[in-house]
């Protein structure tokens, strides 16, 4: 073999291994996030459970079954559940309810650094709430298709225009939260 011969072989040889390093990292990078996801998917199940338990005590009240949990630093800091008919007020939703509790436990209007938990998807005036409070993540439960406004009608939550965006994620425990609300308003009819 001459030297030329042995330059290229030790040339693709060396392009093999870093070919072959940069694979592995990539499925290691892969592994990692896949972990993290399904890390991050448990958490969110757990408070929106929580958040569940809030809509049980609309249900009680006989009002719509939204409840709402509000996370900071990996603890619930606020709690809310829908009272439209018992407080006699339009405001009276669950997430207004628990931003309002949020703000006061850490005595600033400014959520950024919190997760809102909510079993059904904001409605113009939550997601607008949930926009000035500068919450930094929503996730929500059942989609609405008669106001939700994190994307099925209205993404108010991820709007370009406005000063700030959250990291919206729906569909968590999408089954439970939709069974909630579908066996209240089919003791309705």
């Amino acid at each position: 073999m001459t030297h030329e011969e042995r330059n290229k072989a030790s040339h693709e040889a060396a392009y093999k291994r870093r070919m072959l390093k940069k694979a592995a990292a990539a499925e290691e990078k892969k592994a990692r996030e896949t972990t993290a996801a399904a890390s991050q998917l448990a958490l969110d199940e757990r408070f929106m459970k929580e958040a569940l338990k809030q809509a049980k005590k609309a249900l009680a009240l006989h009002e719509v079954p939204i409840g709402c949990v509000i996370v900071h630093d990996g603890v619930i800091i606020a709690r809310g559940y829908n009272r439209r008919n018992t407080d006699r007020s339009v405001l009276a939703h669950a997430e207004v309810a628990a931003i309002k509790k949020a703000a006061r436990v850490l005595n600033d209007w400014r959520l950024t650094d919190c997760t809102l938990y909510v079993t059904l998807e904001p409605c113009p005036m939550c997601a607008g709430a949930i926009e000035q409070a500068r919450i930094g993540r929503v996730v929500f439960g059942a989609a609405s298709d008669k106001s939700g406004s994190a994307g099925s009608i209205l993404n108010i939550l991820q709007n370009k225009q406005f000063n700030h965006q959250c990291e919206v994620t729906g569909g968590v425990l999408a089954k439970e939260c939709g069974a909630l609300l579908s066996e209240f308003f089919s003791g309705l009819r």
